[in-house]
């Protein structure tokens, strides 16, 4: 063991596997994690000016269903099923998505925008049978 300790290439050898893994180790990249704790992205955009209006749609926040009530948060206003929303009316509160009308007009907005519901192919085929 003390030949191996009075060796002088051992410890070079030892720092330079060191700086090699460091090296390696900040060049690898992953997948960037986004934080669970960030405020939703509709806090952070812009706000409009008193007297001025942004051409945004309107963000479903929040959805509360019970058996003697159907009410949506959109852009932080509480409206229950049957009022309106702005020049709109809410016509449908389900759980993940509330439908406006306005006229003839109809807009979906969904609870969770950026995630669709697809049936598996591998469930699909075993229903088939």
């Amino acid at each position: 063991m003390a030949k191996y300790l009075r060796n002088p290439a051992q410890p070079a050898a030892m720092a330079a596997a060191c700086a090699l893994l460091i090296l390696i180790a900040t060049c690898v990249h992953g997948q960037e994690l986004t934080d669970p704790t960030r405020p939703p992205a509709s806090i952070a955009a812009p706000q409009a000016l008193p007297g001025e209006k942004l051409n945004t749609p309107p963000e479903l926040q929040s959805v509360l269903i019970s058996p003697t009530r159907r009410v949506a948060v959109i852009d932080g206003q509480t409206v229950a099923l049957g009022e309106k929303f702005g020049e709109a009316r809410v016509v449908r509160i389900a759980e993940d998505e509330v439908v406006l009308r306005n006229g003839q007009d109809q807009q979906v907005l969904k609870l969770f925008p950026a995630i669709e519901k697809r049936r598996n192919s591998r469930h699909s085929a075993h229903d088939k049978k």
